[in-house]
């Protein structure tokens, strides 16, 4: 007797498979289960997944889009200059609000595990207190890990080393960085430094955002790379956006991918963000910034792709659907052959999950019954398509459910509804 068994499911490798789940956890999965259960979903061979991973957010600025003015130029450095003119009026309250409206969006579109960065520079840490309020209240719903991170520059604000550390005691989970922002390239290898320092001796992860900048010359992610090493920190570390790989000399990308690889170091890249930012100052050819996604994956270095922004200073865009991030590292980095495809649906899958090191995350027996069920047959239909979600699953729970959606046409003077998804596949 299962609390819930899903029906005429495919997998992603296209296996037709039942699911049992009992107590919240995948107990059984097989063709044909003979069994009874309490909830049955016929998922009508339609695709089944376990739930899209955000590695890489900006909860605590989300849907602030327009406070208190637009971004003109489009850069990443009046977004962060807008920002800091929003900090002084801040609340728990409107972060909170604003925080659990778009998880409210992700869970409908069935988006259950999230990496934010929550900016520390501010002396209150207002966007600490309430990001904790939220991960506590979503916790039913949505795993949401927290990154200490210092928007401002770690060296170059005041006291911030001491309000990264009041935000680590208070909860928060992951160490993070800006190196590229700092006042000099010496202060940004400087501050990579002592901030991996600070994660060995708390036994912490990393993630920082590093060269998220169009200079070649901006070599961050190598001085991360270098520190994990030396503090024997691998598999515990990921460099966010390396938009200036995309401008490096391949002679010098050459040396820098396998310390990478050897370090352990993971790559997460913001499509939808990275082009939309880089390439600002440039006239033609016009560059768009986003990291080498095909090299890194073929040197073996785990990779995950993130929504990073919705609707706020950096980015006026934006639904939270993890499929749309996808649809477009596929176009941008031209990853258009069936196998990279499918890299691109693990890397807002599976491959999110291992680098936020999500435990008992997948479709197997053991695992966790959190499942989509998607309006699609194939990770590649998904990707074209971003079809609906009919059913979000959370611990063997239906938490969120979509209609299908049906084409109307009228020939001969007949009505006929076909399932538009499955009916074009072609």
């Amino acid at each position: 007797m299962f609390d819930l068994l899903i029906r005429n499911a495919r997998t992603a490798d296209g296996d037709a498979v039942d699911i049992g789940c009992v107590d919240g956890r995948i107990v059984a999965l097989a063709a044909n289960l003979q069994a009874e259960a309490g909830r049955e979903i016929d998922a009508g061979a339609c695709l089944v997944t376990p739930p899209f991973v955000d590695s890489h957010f900006h909860m605590d600025a989300t849907l602030s889009f327009g406070q208190p003015r637009i971004n003109a130029s489009g850069t990443l450095l009046e977004g962060i200059q807008i920002w800091s003119e929003l900090k002084p009026d801040l609340t728990v309250a409107a972060i909170k609000e604003r925080a659990l409206e778009c998880c409210k969006w992700a869970i409908a579109r069935g988006t259950l595990a999230i990496r934010s960065h929550v900016d520390i520079c501010d002396p209150r840490l207002l966007a600490v207190d309430a990001l904790l309020e939220v991960r506590e209240e979503i916790a039913p719903y949505i795993d949401l890990q927290l990154v200490a991170f210092p928007q401002d520059g770690y060296l170059r604000t005041a006291d911030v080393d001491q309000q990264l550390k009041r935000a680590l005691d208070k909860g928060v989970d992951v160490v993070g960085g800006i190196p590229h922002f700092e006042r000099t390239m010496a202060d940004g290898a400087k501050s990579v430094r002592a901030l991996m320092e600070i994660a060995a001796a708390r036994g912490l992860m990393v993630d920082m955002h590093c060269d998220e900048t169009d200079d070649p010359l901006s070599r961050h992610i190598e001085t991360l790379s270098a520190e994990c090493h030396r503090l024997r920190l691998h598999g515990r570390v990921a460099g966010s956006h390396l938009t200036s790989m995309h401008s490096m000399d391949n002679y010098y990308v050459s040396k820098l991918l396998p310390l990478m690889r050897d370090s352990g170091v993971a790559a997460i890249a913001n499509p939808l963000i990275n082009i939309t930012l880089q390439g600002r100052h440039d006239t033609y050819p016009k560059r768009r910034g986003l990291t080498r996604i095909r090299e890194i994956i073929e040197m073996g270095i785990p990779l995950a792709l993130g929504h990073d922004c919705v609707m706020d200073p950096w980015y006026s865009f934006g639904s939270y659907d993890m499929l749309e991030v996808a649809h477009m590292a596929v176009h941008a980095a031209q990853m258009t052959s069936m196998a990279e495809i499918r890299k691109m649906f693990d890397a807002v899958t599976v491959d999110a999950a291992k680098i936020l090191n999500l435990q008992d995350y997948g479709l197997h027996v053991g695992a966790r019954a959190d499942l989509v069920i998607l309006q699609a047959q194939s990770p590649f239909d998904a990707i074209r398509l971003r079809p609906n979600r009919l059913f979000v699953i959370r611990r063997g729970q239906v938490i969120a459910e979509t209609p299908r959606t049906q084409a109307h046409l009228n020939l001969d003077g007949t009505r006929h509804s076909v399932d538009f998804t499955l009916k074009n596949q072609g």
